[in-house]
């Protein structure tokens, strides 16, 4: 088992001169590198882009719904890594509420563990097929208050990693901690990110910024 290097690939706005940031989270056998080119696609304005780099391409080692003792200390080492770039955004002299999350497939599953074991006002989430983590949700895991945090999660039905009842699991336990919650299965749909996911989010999220 594995602990994450602090490896971390920016992009956007530099970050003393940015309105907020972006923190983007890959999927298995991906790379930070990966993430960065997505962010050209969303209509945000004076973020600062962050992606954290996964040692071995992989956040966890096994499935996001397998006994989370088969997933650490990976796991608890990629919570760690997120915590720490949230903390140094933050002392960047960014605040929480103006942070997006956005991960895909197992980056979308961590992406969520996080913010919900660490609920407060985000500037918003956004989970291209994920959700929490574990056999069976650990609900003394999630802490704290949304606020009203809009959260949106996308998937297919069915999807081979990510099944919906665990999609709809996590969108309730979010919501009754006060998330605003979009959930959106698609038909059938391919375990990627489409050209529908991405304008349901910049609707959601992007398209009142103004610079």
């Amino acid at each position: 088992m594995y602990k994450h290097a602090k490896n971390i690939v920016t992009a956007g706005t530099a970050v003393e001169q940015a309105k907020g940031a972006l923190i983007m989270i890959h999927g298995r056998g991906a790379s930070a590198q990966s993430m960065i080119p997505l962010s050209s696609y969303l209509d945000m304005k004076d973020l600062a882009v962050f992606a954290p780099q996964a040692t071995q391409h992989s956040w966890y080692p096994t499935s996001f719904i397998a006994p989370v003792d088969e997933n650490q200390p990976a796991l608890d080492s990629a919570l760690e890594v997120i915590a720490e770039l949230v903390k140094n955004i933050v002392a960047a002299g960014i605040p929480e509420d103006k942070i997006y999350f956005l991960g895909f497939s197992q980056g979308a599953c961590l992406t969520l563990e996080y913010v919900t074991r660490n609920a407060r006002k985000y500037a918003g989430v956004i989970a291209f097929t994920g959700g929490l983590i574990g056999k069976e949700l650990e609900l003394e895991n999630y802490k704290g208050d949304f606020n009203q945090t809009t959260v949106l999660i996308t998937t297919s039905d069915p999807d081979h990693h990510v099944p919906l009842k665990r999609v709809k699991e996590s969108a309730a336990v979010m919501e009754n901690m006060n998330a605003r919650m979009h959930v959106v299965a698609y038909p059938m749909k391919q375990h990627t990110i489409t050209n529908e996911e991405i304008e349901l989010a910049n609707t959601i999220f992007f398209g009142s910024l103004v610079s």
